[in-house]
């Protein structure tokens, strides 16, 4: 049947090209090898890594038509080996994106379906475009844009895990009942604002009684550049209840970048995350979420720290430094990270040092043509005892990351009748 439908959907769409405005066709292929000893947590020395090769592949619709735009990505996501080479059956597909978005005026536009939803630098919502399988919403915008300076979404979502009769307890992995946001972003000559305000619902059962509390996650991100010098800086606050645990947790973020030369760019970042220390016995929730954002982006590439891990628990400090060089087709970076908790850990009665360790990322990239580009990367973690505690595992172990990945991205076909 799923062969039927995907072929169907490539039919529909390809006859609908002879009266489209716009139709592109595009697709994207990308393996990548992994060697994992110490991936997100500290390993001990007799363990044995893991090696694999995981691919990405999609295909995507692009069609645009009077007042109607509609997107369709068809997924497929694996690991090499995972179905037999004579399987009949093959459930890694999926759809990561299918939406249609009604033009209302030059000015406003309603987008409907199953999106990446995407804002400012991936700290509260971006698309985990690391993660082979990436992160897509079903939700609903409003997107209301005035003139080329400014912006606004609003943002709505209400989950359930299937057609129902009667209301039925939500436990999808999706980790949220609802959501409804308000998104600005203004451009006033150097400098850049953006305004956020996120009330994200989750449902539980109270005793036998099924209720949705609400968390709001409010802040605000400036960036600002000025010939080889660029800034940004983002503070977020978040309050409310979370399965009835009164919230109160805070972020601050901030970046410097210079341009050194035509090729040279050096950036020094600072992230803080609140948490909680590990003697406070009381239930509030004290420790920060970045929600939805792509975690793999910040705080060190060997994702020891809000990659499906770390929440709840004792925050972070992250200082870094960038050192970046890109000359015609080749780049390279090289990242230290500086970790440390941002509350107290205990070893029993003990309080320990906050330093959790270093991690080194250092990544070159070589585009070997205009739709094919090559990327490997090595990281190592440094770890301090107090990161043992954290992660158990050994410090002293080899902790380190190592990838090479291909991607393909070549635009198929393309038909313009504007």
């Amino acid at each position: 049947m799923k062969k039927i439908f995907y072929l169907t959907v490539l039919v529909t769409l390809f006859v609908t090209t002879l009266s489209a405005q716009q139709f592109d066709l595009s697709a994207e292929l990308r393996p990548r090898l992994e060697s994992r000893h110490g991936y997100k947590t500290l390993f001990d020395k007799n363990t044995d890594g893991a090696n694999f090769i995981s691919q990405r592949s999609r295909l995507n619709f692009n069609f645009k038509q009077d007042k109607i735009n509609l997107f369709i990505s068809l997924q497929n996501i694996r690991v090499w080996g995972d179905v037999s080479t004579l399987s009949s059956n093959d459930n890694a597909n999926s759809f990561h994106q299918a939406w249609a978005e009604a033009v209302l005026s030059d000015k406003v536009t309603l987008k409907l379906g199953r999106q990446e939803i995407v804002y400012d630098d991936h700290r509260i919502f971006g698309n985990v475009g690391w993660a082979q399988q990436a992160r897509s919403h079903d939700a609903f915008l409003f997107k209301y844009t005035p003139n080329k300076n400014n912006r606004l979404d609003l943002g709505f979502a209400v989950n359930a895990d299937s057609e129902g009769i009667t209301d039925v307890l939500y436990s999808n992995a999706a980790g949220y009942k609802a959501f409804q946001y308000a998104w600005y972003h203004g451009e006033f000559d150097k400098l850049g604002l953006s305004l956020l305000l996120l009330n994200t619902g989750i449902e539980y059962l109270d005793g036998s009684n099924q209720t949705t509390d609400y968390m709001q996650t409010i802040g605000t991100r400036l960036t600002y550049k000025s010939g080889k010098f660029n800034a940004n800086a983002a503070t977020y606050l978040q309050t409310g209840k979370s399965r009835n645990t009164a919230v109160s947790a805070g972020y601050f973020g901030a970046n410097l970048g210079y341009k050194t030369s035509n090729n040279f760019t050096l950036g020094l970042g600072l992230d803080y995350l609140s948490g909680k220390d590990m003697n406070d016995t009381t239930s509030d929730i004290k420790s920060f979420a970045p929600l939805f954002g792509t975690n793999h982006k910040f705080n060190g590439w060997m994702d020891y720290f809000y990659v499906g891990n770390h929440g709840g628990s004792v925050g972070l400090t992250d200082i870094n430094i960038t050192l970046a060089y890109k000359k015609d087709k080749f780049s390279a970076k090289l990242i230290p990270h500086f970790f440390s908790a941002a509350a107290n850990v205990f070893d029993g009665a003990t309080k320990m040092d906050n330093k959790l360790g270093t991690e080194i990322d250092f990544t070159m990239g070589y585009k070997i043509a205009k739709d094919i580009s090559f990327n490997v990367g090595l990281s190592k973690m440094y770890a301090t005892n107090t990161m043992e505690i954290l992660k158990g595992g050994n410090k002293d172990a080899n902790n380190s990351w190592g990838w090479i990945m291909f991607t393909f991205k070549p635009k198929l076909f393309s038909v313009s009748n504007k």
